[in-house]
């Protein structure tokens, strides 16, 4: 692609998030979101194949069905009350309406379908920005409107997304879709808290993406695309082979590793707020994610799979220009757990 294009595209990507951030008026906010919506897609068909042009266009046609009904729920709000604001005096099914799309931007389960689909057919550089980068813009607005919000449907919603990003990431073997299933789970998590503490929210978002963006950057340096190609890294950089698999279990939540103090504060959280059930199951959920982060990891790193003589000796085909990013971002991915008392005060 011509670099002045790519230069373009990234700046609108980051620019759009940002607007919607720094935004109080929704009508500039959903044109943010907009923004990040289309320069998005010419990364998604970089690939130039079918599977990349159908993953472009299930991404397109859910999130402008979402961006509708957003759209749809602020015009019909500023009808009502000559505001670019929700109100205390909102209509509740505007307010119901805006969750709607925004779930559905973010890829909460039951609005998750698409999302497995068409991390699969990206590139793993396209991967990295659709589960980090895109949620920020979404998940602002969410933080802005969480008042008005029934708590009964958000802890529905984020409860199906932590049973789905657990149950659906069983039976993969392609790293991009247990990555989309992971990014589901932690999703749920975070509108799970959201009601109660929405600091925390923005805590565990921060956490998320320190853990994903070396995970990725790790799979990129190797392309590895499944299970079956991670299980060479062992030959080619046993280093990071190591460090990714701690990123893994830190994902899933293992103490003393950073991925469990998001997790052991939420569920203290809602032990605060008298809701043990909804703690209990997502404990148990959590355990799941677990499970098959430690089965990637028990199949790449401790077991090897069948190959010919040949491909053991192949000590190529790595790249290193991640290097000097992916080993700072893997410690603090991983060993800042003893700060957590710092970052509560």
């Amino acid at each position: 692609m011509n670099p002045i294009t790519l230069l373009i595209i990234y700046f609108t990507l980051f620019t759009g998030p940002m607007i919607t951030m720094s935004s109080s008026n929704l009508l500039l906010a959903w044109v943010g979101l907009e923004m990040s919506l289309l320069a998005i897609i010419p990364l998604l068909i970089n690939k130039k194949n079918p599977r990349s042009t159908e993953a472009a266009t299930k991404y397109f046609i859910t999130q402008a069905t979402a961006s509708m009904i957003l759209l749809l729920s602020i015009i019909m709000n500023f009808k009502l009350l000559g505001t670019w604001t929700f109100q205390q005096q909102t209509n509740s099914i505007l307010i119901n309406m805006a969750m709607m799309a925004l779930s559905m931007k973010l890829g909460l389960a039951p609005f998750h379908f698409w999302l497995p689909e068409v991390t699969q057919g990206i590139s793993l550089h396209t991967g990295l920005i659709l589960l980090t980068w895109q949620k920020i813009a979404p998940i602002s607005l969410m933080f802005q409107i969480y008042q008005l919000i029934n708590p009964t449907i958000l802890l529905m919603l984020s409860t199906s997304s932590i049973l789905i990003g657990a149950w659906g990431g069983l039976n993969q073997t392609q790293t991009r879709k247990i990555m989309a299933y992971s990014s589901i789970a932690h999703m749920g998590w975070m509108m799970a808290i959201l009601p109660y503490n929405p600091s925390l929210t923005l805590l565990n978002l921060i956490i998320y993406i320190i853990l994903t963006t070396p995970m990725f950057m790790a799979l990129m340096m190797n392309d590895s695309l499944s299970m079956n190609s991670m299980s060479m890294l062992w030959n080619k950089a046993p280093t990071i082979l190591i460090l990714t698999s701690l990123v893994l279990l830190s994902l899933g939540g293992l103490p003393p590793l950073t991925g469990f103090l998001p997790k052991w504060i939420i569920i203290s959280e809602l032990l605060k707020n008298n809701s043990p059930t909804l703690a209990t199951l997502m404990a148990m959920m959590a355990l799941l994610n677990l499970f098959f982060y430690t089965r990637l990891i028990y199949s790449t790193s401790l077991t090897m799979f069948p190959t010919n003589n040949n491909s053991k000796m192949l000590t190529h085909h790595i790249n290193h220009k991640h290097n000097f990013i992916l080993s700072p971002l893997m410690f603090i991915g991983t060993m800042t757990l003893p700060l957590s008392p710092q970052l509560i005060l």
